[in-house]
């Protein structure tokens, strides 16, 4: 059975992890450091390419190099509303139908603007793109689907006060307080946030995570602000298992009440487990596998930013996401950052198509499963209704351009 890149574009797809402060279009990024005054290391695209945004990283320090640009430019709230609406417009034209747009907007704050600003500068900036698609012959005909998003607020598990005047003014106010503690109540003050824009303001804000460094900066400091964020109904998602191991997943799940996990990258890393009390690491991981599975806990996949950050993965053969399907997990690939990678959820759908043997029916529990895991920004009718449309015109691509199933492995070809 074969599948060509033709197919992957068209089909409609979602993506649930990625970061806007890393998704920029170059040439805007470019633009905006003109006009901010930002200093690059150079202002011609393959210059950037060479110097920044590469194809390859030496570690994790060299691939998050480049935020520190990203979000100079990212302080004005026509800045964010611009970016945000490009990124949209990015993924329209690859056919992603719904995305989940995470920021830290903490990081944003400026003296002319405030969490709540930042957060309704990026969704008019999405709405705008959603809007303008929305309104095209082939959405009101039913034979395109509409174009939805959600926005997922990310807290820090650690920040300076060089990161943002926000942070910096944290760290003045509470001067005495131990820096954990100054973590703590950022993370806490942005479930607050989030809520209350959900609640108040009608905002398409549809869940909270936790970014940043994972050793040393445990998810269960941040408790407070995910209990908060689950007694108001807030879904949660952590970037978890990215650079620790199960442990971090496990405790994402449990101390956190996670509904999806960002990454998950050594879930299965036994070797990587380091309570002395876990006596048998294999089973515990197989047990956690198990219940991330029975629980429909949906993996956002990043595969190109785990082979440019982690040096362990030579290529993406090594990477657990065939495991992940292996074992009935619900798995979704995501971008991360287009930027930064230099990527779309087209290219890293095809990535693993040319590194895992998949069944057409495997590839299409990945591509559903980014609809039926998403923290869809409606009810929960309107979301069975939503993924039965998008599910509607998979369907008849898959008859037009693939033909009947003989249940074998995808190969690709050419178109």
């Amino acid at each position: 059975m074969n599948v060509t890149r033709e197919f992957i574009r068209r089909v409609p797809k979602t993506d649930l992890h990625v970061h806007l402060d890393g998704s920029l279009r170059l040439d805007t990024l470019i633009e905006l450091a003109r006009q901010e005054r930002v200093k690059l290391p150079s202002y011609e695209v393959a210059g950037l390419r060479e110097t920044v945004f590469k194809d390859k990283y030496n570690d994790l320090a060299d691939y998050l190099k480049g935020f520190a640009y990203t979000c100079a430019v990212m302080r004005t709230a026509e800045n964010l509303q611009r970016i945000a609406y490009e990124l949209a417009q990015d993924n329209i034209a690859e056919n992603v139908r719904y995305i989940e747009v995470r920021f830290a907007p903490q990081l944003h704050v400026s003296e002319s603007m405030d969490t709540a600003a930042v957060v309704e500068a990026v969704c008019r900036g999405l709405a705008r793109a959603r809007d303008e698609h929305n309104r095209t012959p082939a959405v009101r005909t039913g034979s395109d689907l509409p174009f939805e998003f959600g926005v997922i607020l990310c807290a820090m598990r650690c920040f300076s006060a060089g990161m943002s005047p926000y942070y910096a003014d944290l760290f003045r106010i509470m001067a005495y307080a131990p820096r954990k503690q100054v973590f703590s109540t950022a993370s806490l003050e942005l479930a607050r946030a989030a809520v209350a824009l959900a609640r108040q303001r009608g905002l398409p804000v549809v869940g909270f995570d936790l970014a940043g460094e994972e050793e040393g900066y445990p998810a269960v400091a941040h408790r407070a602000a995910y209990q908060y964020a689950h007694r108001h109904f807030l879904k949660k998602t952590v970037h978890a298992g990215e650079a620790y191991g199960p442990e971090s997943i496990f405790q994402a799940i449990t101390e956190c009440h996670a509904n999806r996990i960002g990454h998950g990258t050594f879930l299965f890393a036994a070797d990587m487990v380091k309570d002395p009390e876990i006596e048998e690491p294999r089973e515990y991981v197989n047990l956690l596998a198990e219940y991330i599975a029975s629980q429909r806990i949906t993996i956002e996949v990043c595969p190109t930013s785990n082979l440019q950050t982690i040096p362990e993965f030579d290529s993406l053969s090594a990477h657990p996401v065939r495991q992940m399907i292996e074992h009935s997990l619900s798995v979704t690939i995501c971008t991360d950052n287009r930027l930064v990678s230099n990527t779309s959820v087209t290219q890293e759908i095809m990535s693993v198509l040319q590194a895992i043997p998949l069944t057409r029916h495997q590839l299409r529990n990945i591509i559903v499963a980014g609809f039926k895991g998403s923290f869809f920004p409606a009810g929960y009718r309107q979301k069975r209704a939503y993924v039965r449309r998008m599910l509607n015109i998979y369907e008849s691509l898959e008859r037009s351009l693939l033909g009947p199933d003989d249940g074998k492995v995808l190969s690709l070809s050419q178109g």
